[in-house]
């Protein structure tokens, strides 16, 4: 693996760069603090926020706020309308109007129940007696080892054991290289055909295939088995226009050469909004997932923006609206940069920073996890610069790959920018519910972390040798060969 290379004053001097000094601990620590986490997490995770779902309210509230913020820091704005990237979707909203779904199977017919059926992609469809084709999604490359058209004409049956569930999301996005009549996933937790939500870019070509998920468990016995054919109606959806926005803000670089140049520090401002009726608690704060990034992004902007000395690159902070309905801002993002990805030297992610006590394994303070870890040559200069915090980086080698492919970061590794996501957390106990609260934090070890976050951001932005994709491991080759 390729080492970045922290050049001394002599061959800085040669190669046209001043040489610099990397901010003190002191530095960062006196202006990043638990307090102004705390402070930015409570307001962004409140129920006056009703939970930042894509769209809504509550998310438009959180963009002014984070606006406002990098206003404050002295952020210069980089988006079409001030801070923000505009972009123009449908809100997509599924129709069960004379929903009908039915599998024939050993001379019977077996229809699905309605209340069983939610849409993970909508749209209409009408078809008689299609064959059936099976396959299980256990591991990413399920997906990718059909090949294109392979499913043309046929009703794609997925079955999703447990240890796949983390990868349903991406089954909206094959569906249509695959040219399935129709997609049914079994075994994917969910709601009722209600509880859809998509968006969908008002300029994209609209998807000729549905996505349904189905818990209905004589409908799913009766799909698998041997030479099943389906039946369906399903009504065409609603669609809604919205205006979505990402928030972007620049510290621009102190080097004439590399300022051109753009690190990228991300994060994901929405959540799942309000769910479900009746008695309890229906919104979804989401403090941990993703206030805490959030917070975090526009703390280390603050404290970047008021050394006396910035990194040679620019940094661009930037948060993602619609990354709980598929990684739809970032995607956006990379499909329309403000700045060009050639020139983009890496995506540093910032998701759940703030719970400590992880799913599993109990309270664990004193770190950060760092997903695709042998991906790139970044753990090196992350490590280095989170000793003087008392922060380790940790390889999680069960789970740094998975994850790697589940959060922001992977919009900018499938467009060939070198990426990871930074969490203190995989999962915790409310992961995706209510009860993710922002009084559940631990803003001291967050603070900790940001600092150690910061530091790593700044030598990376103000070293000559940007980020690089790590040659000798063979996973990262589909990332290597994109066209920056």
């Amino acid at each position: 693996m390729r080492r970045l290379n922290f050049a001394p004053a002599a061959l800085l001097a040669i190669a046209g760069l001043s040489a610099q000094t990397p901010p003190s601990v002191a530095s960062i620590a006196g202006r990043l603090t638990a307090n102004a986490l705390k402070a930015d997490v409570s307001f962004l995770a409140s129920d006056a926020l009703e939970g930042r779902g894509t769209p809504s309210r509550g998310l438009d509230i959180a963009a002014e706020f984070i606006a406002s913020q990098f206003r404050r820091a002295g952020l210069k704005p980089a988006g079409d309308d001030g801070y923000f990237q505009t972009a123009d979707f449908d809100e997509v909203t599924a129709s069960t109007e004379g929903l009908a779904l039915a599998a024939e199977a050993n001379g019977e017919t077996v229809r699905a129940d309605a209340d069983g059926i939610r849409f993970l992609e909508a749209d209409g469809a009408d078809f008689d007696g299609i064959p059936v084709l099976h396959m299980t999604l256990d591991r990413a490359a399920a997906l990718e080892s059909l090949a294109a058209g392979a499913a043309r004409g046929r009703a794609l049956v997925v079955e999703v054991p447990e240890n796949g569930r983390a990868l349903i999301r991406r089954i909206p996005e094959m569906a249509g290289r695959l040219e399935a009549a129709i997609v049914i996933v079994l075994g994917a937790p969910g709601r009722g055909p209600a509880q859809l939500e998509r968006l969908r870019q008002v300029t994209a070509a609209v998807s000729a295939t549905p996505v349904l998920s189905i818990s209905d468990a004589a409908f799913q016995k009766a799909v698998l088995a041997p030479g099943a054919r389906l039946s369906a109606h399903i009504p065409a959806p609603k669609a809604t226009p919205v205006k979505l926005r990402n928030v972007i803000g620049v510290l621009p670089g102190s080097d004439p050469v590399l300022r051109d140049s753009y690190v990228l520090v991300t994060a994901h401002y929405d959540h799942l909004g309000i769910r479900g009726s009746g008695p309890g608690d229906h919104i979804y704060n989401g403090a941990d997932d993703d206030a805490s990034g959030t917070a975090s992004a526009l703390e280390i902007a603050e404290t970047l923006a008021a050394l006396p000395e910035r990194p040679r690159r620019s940094v661009v902070f930037m948060t993602f609206f619609g990354e709980e309905l598929g990684e739809v801002g970032s995607r956006y993002y990379a499909a329309h940069p403000v700045f060009p990805l050639a020139k983009t030297a890496v995506d540093l992610n910032l998701e759940q920073l703030g719970r400590t006590d992880e799913a599993g394994v109990g309270v664990q303070t004193g770190q950060y996890y760092l997903t695709g870890f042998e991906f790139t040559d970044l753990a090196p200069v992350l490590r280095q610069a989170a000793k003087p915090f008392g922060i380790r980086v940790v390889n999680d080698k069960e789970r740094n790959e998975q994850y790697f492919r589940q959060s922001d970061n992977y919009a900018f590794a499938e467009a060939g920018v070198p990426s990871t996501t930074i969490a203190v957390a995989y999962q915790f106990s409310d992961y995706h519910q209510p009860g993710d609260e922002w009084p559940k934090l631990d803003y001291d070890n967050m603070a900790k972390v940001d600092g150690a976050v910061a530091l790593g951001v700044w030598e990376v932005a103000s070293n000559p040798d940007a980020p690089a994709w790590n040659a000798k491991n063979p996973k990262t080759e589909g990332f290597r060969a994109k066209k920056r």
